[in-house]
């Protein structure tokens, strides 16, 4: 049976994929974090097929010795704009796979750039799984297929609640918003002010219209370089209730540097999981993306929609790394080298893997 290593797995995200995994696959879940749970340190609390180990990832010697014992590894440990490669060196020297949930254009990025070695190593890593990285790629995937010839993409995001997510989720964002970030727009990079611009969008139901604003992702770094015909990619999120895009377009007009010091951001990640606790009754935790991919399709402007609903963001994570992770233990794909999610799954496999978790995307052309 394969075996599976999830770094940061008691984490909410990490006991996702895990789930979706031993739901979906035979494999072994070994879950590391810095602390142990309650109760058996050797038990975790999905089931006699996972275990719980405690790890430091600065242990380098027993995070080598732990990979060299899994099929593949799964980094969940975020906010990725702490860390750097050395989990995914780790995997390529010892020739482990590899698939992450990052989120950071920075970690991201370097990550790629060890495409060549494991390309050599004969070694299938993908970036940025999940939904928004991950689901959302290959539905402008999806998407661009449509089109004869794609020029511009907008990705739309909203999120109730806490989305189920913990503070680890809450403290990304507060990160992501601390300074300006490189968007392309009209063929050239643009310094985009984070939480600007506000636009309604109409999701799927039931979440109707809701506001959304520019945020930065590691998609607006990565789409641009999967399709270079693309002249324009604009990522935008909002949540639900409205007052957090309040709160937090405040928070990201912060005097510059505030957002840098660590005790601030662990304040306000700890203040905003407090009150999405609050709200999550009333709101629900689920997440909806809607994709509008613009182009030319038999010589004329066509524009095509893909979205996505689904009432457990956390869930829908866990599908979406966990369908890549499915369809590498099987042996039915694999691809050497280091790849954004849109680089690396055909759009056959992809919504063929969502089938099999009674999920899907709507595709609408005009």
């Amino acid at each position: 049976m394969p075996r599976v290593m999830i770094l940061g797995g008691m984490g909410k995200i990490g006991r996702s994929i895990a789930a979706d995994l031993l739901a979906h696959t035979n494999a072994h879940i070994m879950l590391t974090g810095r602390t142990a749970p309650r109760g058996d340190r050797q038990q975790s609390p999905l089931g006699s097929r996972s275990r719980f180990l405690c790890l430091d990832l600065a242990e380098t010697d027993r995070l080598t010795a732990l990979v060299d014992s899994v099929d593949l590894v799964i980094h969940c440990a975020g906010p990725f704009d702490y860390r750097d490669q050395r989990v995914l060196q780790t995997c390529l020297d010892r020739r482990v796979s590899y698939l992450d949930v990052s989120d950071n254009p920075r970690f991201v990025q370097q990550c790629l750039a060890l495409g060549d070695h494991a390309k050599a190593a004969g070694i299938t890593a993908v970036v940025s799984t999940g939904i928004f990285p991950g689901i959302s790629n290959s539905m402008v995937r999806l998407g661009i297929e449509t089109l004869d010839q794609a020029e511009a993409v907008q990705l739309n995001y909203v999120v109730a609640g806490s989305g189920g997510a913990g503070p680890t989720v809450m403290r990304t964002t507060f990160l992501e918003i601390a300074h300006p970030f490189s968007g392309w727009v009209q063929g050239q990079w643009q310094l985009i002010q984070p939480y600007s611009a506000p636009e309604g969008i109409v999701f799927p139901e039931p979440y109707g219209t809701a506001h959304v604003y520019w945020f930065s992702t590691s998609e607006a770094v990565t789409l641009p370089q999967s399709f270079p015909q693309l002249h324009t990619v604009i990522t935008k999120f909002g949540s639900l209730p409205g007052f957090y895009n309040t709160l937090t377009g405040l928070m990201a007009r912060l005097p510059s540097g505030l957002l840098q010091r660590s005790w601030v951001v662990e304040t306000l990640a700890a203040l905003s999981y407090q009150m999405t606790q609050v709200t999550d009754p009333l709101t629900g935790v689920g997440v909806a993306m809607v994709v509008q991919v613009q182009g030319q399709r038999c010589g004329r402007s066509a524009t095509t929609t893909v979205s996505f609903a689904h009432p457990q963001m956390i869930q829908a994570v866990g599908a979406g790394t966990g369908s890549i992770a499915q369809l590498l233990l099987a042996g039915q794909w694999q691809k050497p080298g280091v790849w954004p999610v849109e680089q690396a799954l055909p759009s056959d496999l992809f919504q063929k893997a969502l089938a099999q978790r009674n999920l899907n995307v709507t595709v609408r052309s005009t």
